[in-house]
């Protein structure tokens, strides 16, 4: 287990065994990289992130993630794999489960929802871009990318 404090000052719990937090789980994210690029989406408020968001019922966190991902990236997304959990213990404690996966289609037009299309970085552009989403710059999204990169799909 990784316990760190986020940029809001939050304490998080982050493991890569399942079911390690009793509370619902009921947040995704997905984390994937396709052909040595990330794939990202850019949110208006936030800048640059994982794509990822709340599950509605009654959905599974599997549908979530990728119904969260293409309408945020315009990507469609298969054989799914969980890759962490994470608890952010802050005014309203949440568990957020991390999936990646591999691509089943990329939509060039697809009508995007709260986010401004799909962004695809390497490493090196990812770890220098100036205006990545605050969550996106914690150990924790290191230890998720680098946990990834280990991972056979």
């Amino acid at each position: 287990m990784i316990s760190y404090m986020d940029m809001n000052g939050f304490k998080v719990e982050l493991t890569f065994k399942k079911e390690m937090f009793e509370m619902e789980k009921n947040h995704v994210l997905v984390v994937l990289k396709h052909e040595g690029k990330w794939l990202l989406t850019k949110h208006r408020e936030r800048g640059v992130e994982f794509p990822g968001g709340k599950v509605e019922k009654p959905e599974t966190l599997e549908e979530a993630a990728i119904r969260e991902t293409l309408e945020e990236t315009g990507v469609l997304i298969k054989n799914l794999v969980q890759v962490a959990e994470y608890v952010v213990h802050g005014d309203a404690p949440f568990c957020k489960t991390v999936f990646t996966g591999s691509i089943t289609k990329i939509h060039s037009d697809y009508p995007l929802r709260e986010t401004e299309g799909v962004v695809w970085m390497n490493d090196i552009e990812l770890d220098s871009f100036p205006k990545l989403s605050f969550h996106m710059k914690d150990e924790g999204m290191t230890a998720i990318r680098k946990r990834v990169m280990t991972l056979e799909l």
